[in-house]
């Protein structure tokens, strides 16, 4: 079985639910047990409020509106990448490895991802300005999935 789709969505904080749900909905319909759905969900939304919070570049006089979110749900694993055209991850913006400050009001979500997440990359679009977070979980599956791989 192998689903995918690709979104290219507004920086505006009502996008965030929208590929929530979207993710969800995929993974139900597939059969995909709910709490490895509900882990991939909160990991995409982090990832989403990240792009629309640092995903535009207004020093430099354009800044920009989108963001791009793409699902595989591929064998037994699914991945999510999540891409804008920010700065990128500078000194400004690092990932933080340790729980130090549990109840500041930024730094977690990417923590929270590579939590998660079976397997993380965080980094820089290639040749390009924009960060890219990509994670990839091992699916379980309900015992009546209709779509469950084989």
């Amino acid at each position: 079985m192998s689903i995918w789709w690709s979104l290219h969505l507004r920086r505006d904080a009502a996008s965030v639910p929208l590929a929530r749900r979207l993710l969800l909905g995929t993974m139900e319909t597939a059969g995909v047990d709910p709490d490895v759905s509900y882990d991939l969900s909160v990991a995409l939304s982090e990832a989403c409020a990240n792009a629309v919070e640092h995903g535009g570049d207004i020093t430099h006089g354009g800044c920009s509106e989108a963001y791009r979110v793409t699902a595989y749900l591929d064998g037994e694993t699914c991945r999510i990448e999540v891409a804008d055209s920010g700065p990128g991850f500078t000194g400004g913006r690092t990932v933080r490895s340790d729980r130090s400050d549990t109840y500041a009001e930024q730094g977690r979500g990417l923590y929270l991802i590579q939590e998660l997440a079976d397997h993380v990359h965080i980094g820089n679009k290639p040749g390009r300005s924009g960060a890219v977070v990509s994670f990839d979980k091992i699916l379980k599956w309900r015992k009546d999935a209709p779509l469950m791989a084989v």
